[in-house]
This record gives C-alpha cells, structure tokens and sequence, in this order.
C-alpha cells in the first residue's frame, strides 16, 4: 500500500454534514495540493477547515466526493489505521503530549511496532536534535515551554516519515514570535524532507508565511490565492 508515492491531495466535491444531516459542514469542496507544497487552509470559525483536516486525515470518511492522497483514493484503502501511521503526521494546536513521559518518550510512541526499541530511542533524539531541543531528551512536559512542546509534538509528528503533515492550528496558543519560530521549523522541514503540508489556521501572519492560501466559507472554496506579497 504506497500511498505515500507523490503525496499529492486531491480533493474532489466532499460534503461531510452532522448531525443527521442538519448541519452541513462542507458542500461539495474541491483543491488540489502538489507534492513537496505548503497550503493554507483559512476561514471563520465554522467555516469547516477542521473537519477537512480530519477528513485528509481518515479520522472521519465523507458523505459524499472522494480524497485521495499520493494517488490513493481513501476510501479503498484496506486499513486506515496503516495509512494514518505510515503517511499522515499530525499537529494539533494543544501539543497533546503524554505529562508523565519525557520528550523522547514522547517521540517514540509514535513508533512502537515500527522499530525495534533502540531504534526509536535513537531516533527520536535525532528528531529532537532537529528540531533544536537535543539537550531536552530527558524532560517531561510540565518543564518546556509552550513553543518547545509544540516542538516535540512535531518531531513526534516526523518519527514515521510522513509524506503529509496535517497542522490544526498549530500556532494558535502561541505567542507572535514562538508562533513565528514554529512556521519557520515546519517550513525549514518541509524543504528539508520533501513533505507536502497542510496547515489550518485563522492567522492570517501564519497563511502569509505559505505558498497559497485556500479560503473556507460556508463549507465551500471561496477564494484562492498565492502567497500574500
């Protein structure tokens, strides 16, 4: 299952509605994101950018249209789960990381049954080092900062070599300048490794900082536009 091949997302006439169809999140969406590209994802609160996100993510499957990610349509794939694992990395705008575990603990659950435990040890401080945090192996949670967090979080996000990066608001509890930091560490990244990313956000500094910008509203592409000047 090569789904990683290309890492292209093409997303075609998805609607996805709740609540017994009472609520329509997305109607009929339709973009596509090039291999090795950074996009943006904005719109009000509402406007359905999250519940795109989780859909690229196989999180939640579309009533209707299809995705498919490096050519793989998602909903023939023959375990979801696989591709989360071996495709996907995720970022979330609360780091969501384990408090009693140290940061490289941290990295390495995203391996386990993926590589032997020596392997994940080694590796996750390398991930760690590339992120800038190699002296930081050894501390829980409750003693880094918000921005070094949300460095581990992405070092976990990379253990499994994405070809995508899904980024939920990922500056969001941040402040203007570690915000700033953390664009540049996943832009740098992603020109580094080749990895096609996805970020959602209402920050428009944030969008500014990409290649182009997609625009929700009202559960449809409104608007879309390169790289602000």
């Amino acid at each position: 299952m090569n789904v990683a091949a290309g890492a292209a997302v093409v997303v075609d006439g998805v609607c996805k509605s709740f609540e017994g169809g009472r609520i329509s999140a997305l109607r009929g969406v339709s973009f596509t994101i090039e291999p090795g590209e950074l996009v943006a994802l904005t719109g009000a609160s509402g406007s359905g950018k999250s519940t795109m996100l989780n859909l690229i993510g196989a999180l939640d499957a579309p009533d209707a249209g299809s995705i498919s990610v490096g050519g793989v349509r998602l909903d023939a794939l023959p375990s979801v789960d696989r591709y989360r694992a071996e495709t996907i990395g995720f970022v979330f705008q609360s780091h969501n990381l384990l408090p009693t575990l140290t940061a490289a603990e941290n990295v390495e659950i995203a391996m386990f049954g993926a590589h032997a435990r020596r392997v994940r040890e080694v590796r996750a401080r390398e991930l760690l080092a590339e992120v800038g945090l190699g002296e930081r192996a050894s501390a829980r949670p409750g003693v880094l900062s918000g921005g070094q967090r949300q460095r581990v979080a992405i070092a976990r996000a990379l253990a499994n070599e994405p070809a995508l990066l899904l980024a939920d608001e990922p500056t969001g509890s941040l402040d203007s300048e570690t915000g700033a930091q953390i664009l540049e560490l996943i832009d740098r990244l992603r020109v580094d490794r080749g990895t096609t990313v996805l970020v959602v956000t209402n920050d428009q500094e944030v969008a500014a900082r990409t290649e182009r910008v997609l625009r929700l509203r009202d559960g449809l592409i409104r608007a879309e536009a390169p790289r602000p000047a």
